[in-house]
């Protein structure tokens, strides 16, 4: 069986994690540059809190699936 099967495709989730990462850097970076060191700070403290509630809403989500039995 040949490796480039049409079936078949590369993991990119961890590339996909790392260049959030770096990306995320470079626009805290810029942030910081431009309007200074507290609203990179605010805009940080956001994104986290985003994403805080995202997971929840996932696990909300994941268990009212488990309970009907998907």
């Amino acid at each position: 069986m040949r490796d480039d099967y049409p079936g078949t495709v590369p993991d990119y989730t961890r590339a996909c994690i790392v260049m959030f990462g770096v990306n995320l850097s470079w626009i805290l970076v810029a942030i910081w540059t431009v309007w200074g060191l507290i609203i990179a700070v605010v805009f940080s403290w956001v994104l986290h809190r985003a994403m805080d509630w995202i997971d929840r809403y996932r696990m909300v989500r994941r268990q009212k699936l488990i309970q009907r039995g998907k």
